[in-house]
């Protein structure tokens, strides 16, 4: 019987090997299909909260013929109006400068068509952070006693807010669901896992209330009625919807 010749023979075990060698196998990514449906909801939830916490801007705007001798007016009444304050029991680490600004006055004249300048107007407004509801009403009087013509604003908040947080959360992800599952069924299905849940949180907005200098001169003492705070929150879902 002829020898195969060593050409064939290398030939032969080559094509063995090839024929031995398992097919490679590729694993698909993990992701979700295309084609699984899902439905998509929104909801938004809300608590009330009773304000614990308030800050007064309050300012000193004084006019003279220099900005040296308007600086050292408005530093006089400002440090009157601060010290004042302290007294009430307000430490100075709840006292911040908040504004301080220096410009010229100045006048038009029609006639000449020419801008002069008057003198200087030096403003200083402070924030002044009251942590006990009941001491808004006496700073408030205090500092219009001591000087102040300025009461930029008056803003009220709340120091904790988590548990209305949390309330409003629950609410929010409640309603999600219920739409949620109100769509399966309208669609002849039912509702799947959830798969995705993100929020937005616009916190408590503080109540503000701008405060009238001239009505505020008049009484004695002050009215305070801080309100109630609103906080929402917004959260987005997703869910697998399960087909009949």
């Amino acid at each position: 019987m002829p020898r195969p010749s060593l050409t064939r023979l290398f030939g032969m075990l080559s094509t063995a090997v090839v024929a031995a060698t398992p097919a490679p196998v590729f694993a698909q990514a993990a992701g979700p299909s295309p084609s699984r449906p899902e439905i998509v909801t929104s909801a938004t939830g809300e608590a009330q909260l009773t304000p614990d916490r308030a800050a007064v801007y309050v300012g000193v705007q004084t006019r003279a013929s220099t900005a040296a001798l308007a600086a050292r007016e408005n530093a006089q009444k400002q440090t009157a109006i601060i010290d004042a304050i302290v007294a009430l029991g307000i430490s100075r680490e709840q006292i911040s400068t908040e504004n301080y600004t220096v410009a010229p006055d100045t006048r038009y004249d029609q006639s000449t068509q020419r801008t002069t300048v008057t003198g200087y107007i030096v403003s200083n407004v402070v924030r002044v952070e009251v942590r006990r509801m009941e001491q808004v009403a006496p700073v408030l009087d205090t500092a219009l006693g001591k000087g102040a013509n300025q009461i930029n604003s008056l803003d009220f908040f709340a120091s904790n807010s988590d548990s209305a947080r949390h309330d409003a959360l629950a609410q929010a992800i409640a309603k999600a669901r219920g739409d949620a599952e109100a769509m399966a069924r309208a669609a002849g299905g039912s509702l799947g896992a959830l798969v995705e849940l993100s929020t937005s949180d616009a916190g408590p907005r503080p109540v503000s209330r701008i405060a009238d200098f001239a009505m505020m001169a008049k009484a004695a003492p002050t009215p305070i009625e801080p309100g109630q705070q609103r906080l929402q929150v917004s959260v987005s879902t997703r869910w697998l919807f399960v087909p009949r």
